[in-house]
């Protein structure tokens, strides 16, 4: 039997996350329900009825304008364009559910980390400990011009940045405040004793931080860390941060051969090869029968927008695919967006010559995501031998139709996994990282960068 299965819903607040142009599909909920707190509370309800560990909500600030230099073909088709804030969904729904966590987008590009640091020690305390951050260094010039940023740094100096970034949000979280601070000592007229709020007095190159966290501890402190970069500078970063990667390859192949690398870069940063659980991106179309399940994939073609998938895929790259010459070898392109991409269509077919419709068609549904299709048992086969082959802890769903395709994968995937003893019968524990790491795990692992240096009060009998 394979071992459990991590599985997290992927979305976000915008309409047809990763499947541009199913806005038309009749069944489609997203391209309305976004805007509406109910559509959300509902999601996370349904989730939570199929025992899902958490909703992943990407994020994104800023138009994809890469794709014929200009933003109009994102517009037109609605590429993650309108797009609202993910971060005040997440109170309602955790209001509605007891179990579900939920995962975040936040860039350490436009947000200071000292509000970071308060954002999610918020949201931690208001969903008893089920928030997660993915933390991203964002890269879309128009979102630098309106956060009055200017240039966009280049790739690796995003993440030296983002590296100083995180010394500053672990010091907020870890440091800061001790654990028998608050007292609330009616008889002495003492709420918190000072003497166990410190200052994180941080100055460097990025930042000056004096500190001390506006919040008290939350039940998790940190919020369980996520990352999703796939450059060899973006493993890195996620072999010293993550406890959790997301990524994105096409085929098995790639995927086994990216979750090696990371497993590697974690034994070079001085962790366990299975210190950190990592969940690739999948879609999924499932039914009774696979010809009823091929049908249903067909049926979802004929509303894909393959130009607004480009404008997509173009804006991720940071290259203008109509400009570039089809025999080019897109790997070796210099990119200074997520450089991870730029391998998708060698890894999907490296003899094909592809024509510029050809891409679009080919990520026109669920984008460079694999698409598992067929029946319940067939899925389930598909992701038990991801999971095996590629040394996977589980997977994040992106339905191409959205609610309904995570309501056919609640009915009927989830069940056929716990026959298989693939997800538990019901929730055994608390919080989001006790979902991940097993109960009793709520906080930080020790062994984490954040306590590699620790602040006088916590070197004595930690």
């Amino acid at each position: 039997m394979s071992r459990p299965m991590l599985l997290n819903g992927f979305t976000q607040c915008c309409i047809n996350h990763h499947s541009e142009g199913q806005w038309k599909n009749p069944l489609d909920g997203s391209s309305r329900g976004y805007r509406n707190i109910h559509y959300w509370v509902e999601l996370a309800q349904l989730l939570e009825r199929g025992g899902f560990d958490c909703l992943f909500l990407a994020d994104v600030h800023g138009t994809y304008d890469v794709y014929r230099g200009s933003r109009e073909t994102a517009v037109r088709h609605g590429v993650q364009f309108p797009s609202n804030d993910p971060t005040v969904i997440i109170p309602a729904m955790a209001y509605a559910t007891r179990h579900l966590g939920f995962a975040c987008t936040y860039s350490t590009t436009y947000f200071a980390p000292y509000q970071t640091a308060k954002l999610f020690s918020t949201l931690d305390h208001l969903s008893d400990g089920r928030v997660a951050w993915n933390i991203v260094t964002s890269y879309l010039a128009d979102a630098n011009a309106n956060f009055s940023l200017g240039e966009v740094l280049d790739h690796d100096q995003r993440y030296e940045r983002a590296e100083e970034y995180m010394e500053v949000v672990y010091k907020l979280w870890e440091h800061s405040w001790e654990d028998q601070a608050v007292v609330r000592d009616a008889a002495r007229d003492v709420f918190t004793e000072p003497a166990r709020v410190h200052q994180i007095d941080h100055a460097g190159r990025w930042f000056n931080v004096p500190g001390p966290h506006m919040c008290e501890p939350s039940p998790q402190r940190t919020p369980v860390l996520f990352q999703a970069g796939q450059s060899g500078r973006g493993t890195q970063f996620a072999a010293r941060h993550a406890e959790a990667v997301f990524c994105v390859y096409p085929n098995l192949a790639a995927c086994a051969a990216g979750v090696a690398r990371l497993r590697e870069a974690l034994v070079a940063e001085g962790r366990l090869r299975d210190a950190v659980k990592i969940c690739q991106g999948i879609s999924v179309v499932v039914a009774p029968t696979e010809a009823e399940a091929r049908a249903k994939l067909e049926s979802y073609r004929q509303y894909t927008s393959p130009e607004g998938s480009l404008a997509l895929f173009c804006g991720w790259a940071g290259i203008d695919l109509s400009q570039v010459d089809p025999d080019s070898d897109l790997s070796k392109l210099p990119s200074n967006a997520i450089q991870g991409v730029l391998n998708v269509f060698r890894q999907f077919d490296p003899d094909r010559r592809w024509t510029i419709r050809e891409m679009g068609e080919c990520i026109s549904m669920g984008s460079i995501m694999p698409k598992f299709v067929g029946t319940p048992t067939q899925v389930v086969d598909e992701l038990e031998r991801w999971q095996a082959e590629a040394d996977l802890d589980g997977f994040n769903l992106a339905p191409i139709v959205q609610p309904a395709g995570f309501a056919d994968f609640v009915e009927l995937v989830v069940p056929e996994l716990k026959r298989r003893g693939l997800r538990p019968a019901q929730y055994t524990s608390r919080t989001l990282r006790e979902h991940f790491f097993g109960a009793g795990h709520a906080r930080l692992d020790d062994s984490h960068i954040a306590h590699r240096t620790l602040p006088p009060w916590r070197q004595v009998g930690r």
